[in-house]
Formats: C-alpha cells, sequence, structure tokens
C-alpha cells in the first residue's frame, strides 16, 4: 500500500528475536514506504539519525500523552498549524515496537527520540486480537495502531487511505491460521480449550507478546 507518510518501526530486539506473530513485521511488509529497525537506543543508529537530521523530512514519534497532538480530534486551527509547520516535507512517524516498559527504555536511551514533536489518535474501536491477551482496555497490536493512524492522518487530510480494510485483512488472516494450528491436535502446541473472544477477557492475563505503543499499552485519556 502506498502512502505519502514514512513509517519506521523500531523493534525492540525481544520482539525482533522472539515473538513469531509479531504484527509490526506484517505491518512492514503491508506498507511500501516503511522500514524496520531493531535496537534499543537509536542516538547512533545511522539510518534513524540520518532520517532525523534529513531537511526534507518532518519526523514526529507515535507516542501518547498531553504533549501529543491527537490527530483524531485536534480542532482545525491544530491541524492547520501542524500542517503549516509540515509544509513540503515528507511526514516521517517513528513507532515503538516492544512492551510498555520496553518502549520506555527505547525512549529513555533515545534522547533524538525524545526531542520529536508527538502525535497520537483515539481508538476507533478495542483490539481485535483474539490469539494474546491485551494488558488492558485502549492497548493495540502495532498492526492496529497503525491502521488507526492512518485513519486519524486521513481525517485530518495528511494522507490518504483508501484501502481501510486491507492491514484488518491481514491481521484477520494471520490470526485464522494461528486459531487452526492452535485446534489441531496433530500439531505439537494443540491447545485444549478455544480463545476466548476479547471484549469477554477481565484484565491483564500475563504477558502480551505484543504489549507495546501497540498503542502503548496505555489508556488513552
Amino acid at each position: 500500500m502506498p502512502t505519502r507518510t514514512r513509517f519506521v518501526f523500531l523493534m525492540h530486539p525481544k520482539e525482533f528475536k522472539q515473538e513469531k506473530a509479531n504484527t509490526g513485521r506484517l505491518t512492514r511488509l503491508c506498507l511500501e514506504n516503511s522500514e524496520l529497525i531493531m535496537g534499543l537506543g537509536f542516538d547512533s543508529d545511522p539510518t534513524v539519525q540520518a532520517l532525523i537530521a534529513d531537511p526534507s523530512n518532518f519526523p514526529v514519534l507515535l507516542y501518547p500523552g498531553h504533549e501529543a497532538l491527537n490527530l483524531s480530534t485536534a480542532s482545525v486551527g491544530n491541524v492547520d498549524a501542524f500542517r503549516e509547520r509540515l509544509g513540503a516535507r515528507q511526514l516521517v512517524v517513528f513507532l515503538l515496537d516492544a512492551t510498555w516498559a520496553g518502549a520506555r527504555k527505547m525512549l529513555r536511551l533515545s534522547p533524538n527520540l525524545q526531542r520529536l514533536p508527538r502525535v497520537m489518535f483515539t481508538p476507533t474501536a478495542p483490539s481485535r486480537y483474539v490469539i494474546k491477551q491485551q494488558p488492558q482496555e485502549g492497548c493495540l497490536s502495532t498492526l492496529e495502531a497503525t491502521h488507526e493512524l492512518l485513519l486519524a492522518l486521513e481525517r485530518s487530510g495528511l494522507d490518504a487511505y483508501p484501502d481501510q480494510a486491507q492491514l484488518l485483512d491481514v491481521f484477520a488472516r494471520m490470526q485464522d491460521y494461528q486459531l487452526k494450528c492452535a485446534a489441531d491436535p496433530e500439531r505439537p502446541g494443540y491447545r485444549r480449550r478455544a480463545y476466548s473472544a476479547p471484549e469477554e477477557r477481565v484484565g491483564p492475563r500475563g504477558r502480551s507478546g505484543e504489549r507495546r505503543q501497540n498503542y502503548l499499552k496505555r489508556p488513552l485519556g
């Protein structure tokens, strides 16, 4: 899928090496104008620093908080001010792909990322993750967070998102495959109890494999 925005997925080494059903990888494969970089601290990463230093780019960090511009709810005036700062430059969005604790560590070790303007969104739907338990309401996988961000960018007139089903369709097909494997008694790891629907779950239950800025694994107020 082509986008005007460049998406840069900064993936924690544990996500990169250990997570088999990692939606950050799927999202990267779906978006033509994107890349994936593994690491903890990115101030010495040449690719990240080149993207930040390039005068033709306008780099921002997807990270919730009071200082972040909420592209889902921003007023026309705030969006116009953001667009004026963007000008003719390319919008480059950095996304931290890790657990919430991992994302905070990555940000702490990357002062250059700390200094970037921040954007966020308000999710239009709860997580659709069936095969993993999200730690709390409002948390999304990397793929879902990117989908929601694209919706918000289109709402703000900052990008176009013509095929809004693509990412979610890939997400559903990935999970369907995992569910079939889990239900097959001939396979190792056969799951004897079916997965419950996400809306039926109460509270955190163990480690969520993508408890990340997925959507930074933090409820949005």
